[in-house]
């Protein structure tokens, strides 16, 4: 094993790529479409009243023929996502979206915004603020299109200084149009009743407003599957009100209910002085600044028994993927450690080789809260991330390799250091803390797989709050390290092993290449996501971290001037590799492209709805070139004669979808399937209805899954 020290450094440079890979995970890139989009933030007051709402806005300014989204971007796109970062006791409250407009892209239907749009958030500011000035920061995440989209990203600041105490701040006049502008087109509440009923197979909205002369109407619904949005809307008028005739979506189950009239209503109003452009919000209340935070907040109380229930199976589900996770790929390169581990410490006392096991289980725990905690937070500021996002850093990926490759050359001979140097005492913790930086290690390696029951199981912790999805990534923990915990827990059984003794050194010689295995991975994973200069970088890296490791070796018998040369050319060696995870960072691919390969289509929400709307079964698999699960999936299974065979005889089309880098589109899809994470395979029958297959597929399962699709579903069984 590596030395305490040399651990230590090795974990923390561990840490900072994890942390600086993750926050630059959703760092903006140039780009030749970087003029499409020009984002400002504004506020409406010029200063910051202690106690009172301070009223933001993000305004984007669009390219001509380029547009932005709504909160139900239609038939394809995103909405804008606002991430902000504000003092202690501020709370940003929830965007203000203006009427969008429909926007035809070919034979899809979009709802969103040409030219500029202000999306307004009130900001409560506590009753103690300091003396100023107070800066306020935003990230906003878009998706810019035309006939092509282009994801983009803007980091935004304001300060502002802090209004005298009795008085009020008065308004900014450079933005006091922009706000003005941005509230007339805000919907406000319908002054009428609104309702959905059913008129055989289509939906009518009915708006009970007697004498109401209108023209130019439109629906804008707030669920994005419940009506087809670019189907006709046919409106008529008569003594009773409005009646706008719709159309159900096409993902709709047949027997499903009525559609909800919850959305926004826009028409042209002849009235006495002529017509005005009106948008009503019908159905959900138009959303209002929330009310200053309390001091404290209260006790929670006791869990519902419904909420009880569902968190103890969460939690249950989550610690069998944790004991499964044990015999995943991605836990198989840690297996060498943990041997090599148990027969070192097989002739210890019983009580020692049970702190051993300690040791290792905190060291399991720790990193999975830490993981957990830290991905809630990210959450929490607007990233669409799921379990494994730190893998879709090319700087965590190369990180990672990096530092199995320094343990590698550690269990290979390269480098070591004698325990004796440090003293008896030492080497005694320095034994406790190897057993805590190995369950680090087996946490950090594992998080590429996915076991059966953990993706529904992470999946509803996300989607609870952070202290269920605490406790939930708590009982994963505690599978993955109940079996070493308890073979320390009883250590008879470790009696039953060889003896410590020269044999170890050729048995540490060959565990090492499982971990060198693991590091060719992790590259081949990296080429994934950067081009060949950045390639280039992450292998040179490797290069100089054996240089380093040789130099640690060389230099651990030397002393005086040699010693703090090689000490010198260390620093230099370690400076170099950060430069290189700098330029490897800057090489960045962009969104992975698929083409179309054995009738696999890249995926896409629109495709996808296209599809569906023929009638025709699809397969969609939800993948990333990290996820070891979702690899030995695709060549077992879904790569099998048998298999593609089943897909052509059933006419299934398939789609892939490919979450190696950050792609907030199959981000959504997963949450909406209450996931976190790939794989995730789903199969749509074609009629309305879709299967969640399981995460370890077999050739039998999914063969008995085609064949259970509805008899005349697809293209080519309804042909005569």
């Amino acid at each position: 094993m590596c030395p305490p020290r040399v651990s230590a450094l090795l974990l923390a440079l561990l840490a900072a790529w994890l942390a600086v890979g993750t926050a630059d995970a959703q760092a903006p890139r140039p780009s030749k479409y970087a003029d499409l989009v020009r984002a400002e933030l504004l506020t409406e007051e010029s200063a910051v009243a202690p106690g009172g709402t301070l009223t933001a806005g993000v305004r984007l300014t669009m390219k001509p023929g380029w547009h932005v989204y709504w909160r139900n971007p239609g038939d394809s796109g995103l909405p804008p996502e606002i991430a902000w970062s504000l003092p202690p006791g501020f709370a940003a409250g929830t965007v203000a979206w203006p009427a969008p407009e429909r926007i035809p892209v070919g034979d899809l239907m979009n709802f969103g915004y040409e030219g500029e749009v202000l999306l307004a958030v009130p900001l409560t500011v506590p009753e103690t603020v300091g003396p100023g000035p107070v800066s306020l920061r935003a990230k906003v995440s878009y998706l810019v299109c035309e006939r092509e989209c282009v994801p983009g990203e803007a980091a935004l600041a304001a300060s502002l200084p802090v209004a005298p105490a009795g008085t009020s701040p008065r308004p900014d006049p450079r933005a006091a149009a922009a706000f003005a502008q941005a509230r007339e087109r805000l919907p406000v509440p319908a002054p009428w009743p609104a309702r959905m009923v059913q008129d055989g197979a289509t939906p009518v909205l009915h708006l009970d407003a007697p004498g109401l002369k209108a023209r130019d109407v439109a629906f804008f619904p707030y669920s994005e599957t419940a009506l087809e949005h670019a189907a006709a809307q046919v409106a008529t008028t008569d003594a009773t009100g409005l009646h706008l005739r719709l159309q159900r979506s096409s993902q709709a189950a047949p027997d499903a209910p009525s559609p909800r009239a919850d959305g926004v209503l826009t028409l042209t109003q002849e009235t006495e002085t002529g017509p005005v452009r009106r948008a009503y919000a019908l159905g959900e209340a138009t959303p209002a600044p929330p009310a200053a935070a309390p001091a404290a907040a209260p006790v929670a109380t006791a869990a519902a028994p419904a909420e009880a229930e569902g968190l103890w199976q969460a939690a249950l589900l989550a610690f069998l993927g944790g004991l499964l996770l044990n015999l995943m790929p991605c836990v198989f390169p840690v297996l060498s450690i943990k041997v090599l581990s148990l027969v070192r410490h097989s002739g210890e006392s019983p009580g020692r080789v049970r702190l051993h096991g300690l040791a290792y289980a905190a060291g399991v725990l720790a990193t999975f809260l830490g993981l957990a905690g830290l991905l809630i937070a990210l959450r929490a500021g607007g990233a669409q991330i799921g379990w494994g996002f730190q893998l879709q850093s090319p700087l965590v990926v190369a990180g990672l390799a990096f530092g199995l490759f320094a343990m590698g050359l550690s269990l290979s001979g390269v480098w070591h250091l004698g325990a004796a140097s440090f003293g008896d005492g030492l080497a005694r913790r320095a034994g406790l803390e190897g057993s805590f930086f190995t369950g680090v290690l087996a946490t950090v390696v594992a998080t590429p797989c996915t076991a059966p029951f953990m993706g529904a199981a992470v999946g509803y912790g996300l989607t609870q709050g952070p202290a269920v999805a605490l406790a939930v990534f708590a009982a994963l923990g505690l599978g993955l390290a109940l079996p070493f915990a308890l073979l320390a827990a009883w250590p008879g059984l470790l009696r039953r092993l060889p003896r410590p003794g020269a044999w170890m050194e050729t048995l540490k010689g060959l565990l090492a290449f499982p971990l060198y295995l693991t590091v060719a991975w992790l590259v081949w994973v990296l080429s994934q996501q950067v081009g060949p200069a950045g390639l280039m970088a992450g292998l040179t890296g490797l290069v100089l971290v054996g240089f380093c490791a040789w130099l640690v070796a060389r230099t651990a018998t030397m002393g005086g001037l040699a010693r703090r040369a090689g000490q010198a050319a260390l620093v230099v060696g370690l400076l170099a590799l950060l430069g290189l995870l700098a330029a490897l960072d800057r090489d960045r691919a962009g969104p992975v492209a698929l083409a179309a390969a054995d009738g696999i289509e890249p995926f896409s929400q629109a495709r996808l709805d296209a599809l569906l709307a023929e009638r025709r079964p699809v397969f969609v698999n939800m993948t990333a070139a990290w996820c070891i699960t979702c690899q030995v999936n695709d060549r077992t299974t879904l790569r099998s004669a048998a298999v593609r065979a089943a897909f052509k005889a059933h006419d299934v089309a398939q789609m892939k979808g490919d979450w190696t880098n950050q792609n907030p589109e199959i981000t959504r899809v997963l949450e909406a399937n209450g996931r976190s994470g790939v794989p995730l395979y789903l199969l749509y029958d074609g009629r309305g209805g879709v299967a969640v297959l399981p995460q370890i597929l077999t050739e039998a399962s999914l063969r008995g899954a085609l064949a259970s699709l509805p008899a005349g579903t697809g293209t080519r069984a309804a042909l005569p």
